[in-house]
């Protein structure tokens, strides 16, 4: 099985260059609750080195990233230095990661405190925007054609939640697509067709294509337009101090 290779490929990762994973877990569509029937594995890391590996007066490359079984598992990491610098950016990706329903290793304290810290520096107005050019990116892949990808009606409906998510909560958009689904204020009618699309693309392959929907795209449309328009107003981080952030590191650092 694909888990079991994962494993495997995570244990060499860690004698090869020498680190210590604090995380490994899935992001893309297996993450997000919508895989096609043969969804590749997107497998992201956060890992540490020894204390020495930080000791240099130089940059050094903070990125891992191979990819496995035909390019079926892609495997990408950052160190732990890049990942805080990231989350106190309120970067999503990194929200995203450290929210994952699919994780294959962990390690117990990273992840227990990291969440309170990714909360303390979470930029609604950041996160919008990453969201809202996804949602666009997405959308023009969608108007105009007659047939498209579902992936890419997926990557769109997901985003333009979020967007939604965004302007009428202030803690980060789930991982899990449905979540916002069902904690949102969603028409009946719109909630139930994407659920069906949900069950039938886990039974589609991902080179199938769709047609139609014309009433979900006019949903991402109009979240795209109400986000612009209100995007402006959002508010920044609780806090810019880089005190917290920096004690999580050293401890981590001082861990066996």
């Amino acid at each position: 099985m694909m888990e079991e290779k994962i494993m495997q490929y995570l244990k060499e990762l860690e004698t090869r260059h020498q680190i210590k994973i604090l995380l490994a877990c899935e992001t893309g569509s297996r993450a997000w609750g919508f895989p096609s029937l043969d969804s590749d594995y997107d497998v992201r890391i956060i890992y540490i080195h020894q204390q020495e590996w930080y000791l240099s007066l130089f940059e050094k490359k903070d990125t891992i990233e191979w990819m496995l079984e035909n390019n079926e598992l892609d495997i990408t990491g950052w160190d732990l230095r890049k990942s805080l610098r990231l989350l106190k950016k309120s970067n999503a990706a990194l929200l995203e990661r450290i929210q994952s329903p699919v994780i294959y290793r962990e390690n117990s304290f990273f992840c227990s405190e990291i969440k309170p810290l990714a909360a303390l520096y979470y930029s609604r107005i950041a996160a919008l925007y990453h969201y809202l050019g996804l949602a666009q990116n997405a959308l023009d892949d969608l108007k105009d054609k007659e047939k498209y990808k579902l992936k890419k009606l997926f990557y769109a409906l997901r985003s333009a939640t979020a967007c939604r998510w965004i302007l009428h909560k202030d803690v980060t958009p789930p991982i899990v697509f449905a979540t916002m689904i069902e904690e949102l204020d969603f028409p009946s009618a719109l909630r139930h067709r994407i659920y069906e699309l949900i069950d039938f693309k886990k039974q589609t392959p991902e080179s199938y294509e769709h047609k139609g929907d014309a009433e979900l795209i006019d949903f991402i449309s109009a979240s795209i337009k109400e986000s612009r328009d209100a995007g402006h107003s959002m508010p920044s981080a609780q806090s810019n101090d880089s005190e917290p952030i920096d004690r999580f590191f050293i401890h981590l650092l001082n861990q066996p």
